[in-house]
């Protein structure tokens, strides 16, 4: 890896990390949004959940769209957009023109993550392709780990508005820096709607989407309320909760890297392991929250599991798609797994309600039990069947 490979990729990173971080920081400003626009905390909440369900909606479509784009250019205007709409939310002056906004930020936020993984994987060797990929993920973790926190902190210092335009800020001086460094990447030709039933005929392609909407959906049943289960069930106190949760974000760094690493070497029995490993720590969130240590180690294994097995999901999409689909089977990827999240979201919801939250590690441990399988039985089968195929 050279300095010229080095720089755009770094530019990239940092690109993930402020495209989830936007994504994640209103859940710290609900309260004080509610308050500044006289509405319930519930109805500014639907900021977030019309943010999710535009990205699962728009992503294929809006790709499609603009697949014949040469890839700098189009990250750069999607970067631009960006800023503009990060902008548009900091100085809205109703709650309508707040969700435009944010409905704005969503379709570039569907469209980033749709390309910056192929682009990722064309600006190094091939060898380097899988630290490429851990990047981009390293980008996502450090969101998770100081995204929401940041957003906070900013809020209660200088305002929910502030947080918004601090993130337009940086957001502009990384665009300066991606227009400078980002090298020129082909389209690979253009992709339209009457070729999408050849692209979901594959059965290796469609094995790999279901798998992700499993395991998107097992992971969330339990993510999405591990706050409140901390607290409530394991019995920790706030800091303590945000200690975990910087750890889990960090342990997703090091599955990153595990990925760049290790995955090569031999791949089947690397997606195994992390996919047993989620498994195996959802069935254990509730022993271990009777011991704090413990319950502080599963959430850290699990993050770094997780994070693992989403980069898996990634690289093998990208190798599996046709040249000139790259970029739209991603927007598929992006969509499912943002289904998976609503899913999974609603299925820990349930169980909260008519079960108890201390049962959603049981919960999302049986789905991911079936996922485990499902892969083993089914996905890797076929990929095993496929290599035995190519190399007759």
């Amino acid at each position: 890896m050279t300095l010229k490979n080095w720089l755009p990729l770094i530019g990239l990173t940092c690109a993930a990390f402020i495209f989830n971080t936007s994504e994640f920081i209103p859940i710290g400003l609900l309260s004080d949004i509610a308050a500044d626009f006289a509405i319930t905390e519930a109805r500014a909440g639907m900021i977030i959940s019309v943010y999710a369900f535009v990205v699962m909606l728009m992503s294929l479509p809006l790709m499609i769209l603009v697949s014949k784009v040469e890839l700098r250019k189009l990250m750069l205007v999607i970067a631009s957009l960006f800023v503009l709409f990060q902008m548009l939310s900091g100085i809205s002056t109703g709650y309508g023109m707040l969700m435009l906004s944010r409905i704005g930020v969503a379709c570039t936020h569907a469209i980033f993550w749709s390309i910056v993984s192929p682009y990722a994987v064309r600006l190094v060797p091939e060898k380097f392709q899988p630290l490429a990929l851990g990047m981009i993920a390293t980008g996502t973790s450090i969101a998770l780990i100081c995204g929401m926190p940041l957003g906070r902190i900013i809020g209660l210092s200088i305002g929910w508005r502030m947080a918004f335009i601090c993130i337009g800020i940086f957001a502009f001086v990384l665009l300066v820096y991606m227009a400078a460094l980002l090298p020129k990447a082909p389209s690979r030709g253009g992709f339209s709607f009457h070729k999408l039933p050849v692209l979901l005929k594959d059965p290796l392609l469609v094995g790999l989407y279901v798998l992700s909407f499993a395991i998107a959906t097992s992971y969330y049943t339990g993510y999405s309320y591990i706050e409140p289960f901390l607290k409530q069930v394991a019995g920790m106190h706030d800091g303590m909760i945000t200690t975990t949760m910087v750890i889990f974000g960090c342990m997703g760094i090091l599955g990153s890297i595990s990925f760049s690493r290790l995955y090569a070497r031999n791949p089947f029995r690397y997606m195994s392991i992390v996919l047993g490993g989620v498994t195996v720590c959802l069935l254990l969130l509730r022993p271990a929250s009777y011991f704090m240590v413990a319950a502080i180690a599963v959430c850290a294994l699990w993050g770094a599991f997780f994070t693992a097995s989403n980069v898996v999901m990634q690289s093998e999409i990208i190798h599996m798609s046709p040249q000139d689909a790259t970029s739209v089977s991603m927007s598929i990827f992006s969509g499912i797994f943002n289904l998976g999240i609503a899913c999974g979201t609603y299925v820990g919801g349930s169980v909260c309600t008519h079960m108890s939250i201390a049962d959603i590690g049981y919960v999302g441990g049986a789905m991911a039990l079936v996922t485990f399988i499902y892969w083993r039985r089914y996905v890797m089968a076929r990929f095993r069947k496929a290599l035995q195929l190519l190399h007759r």
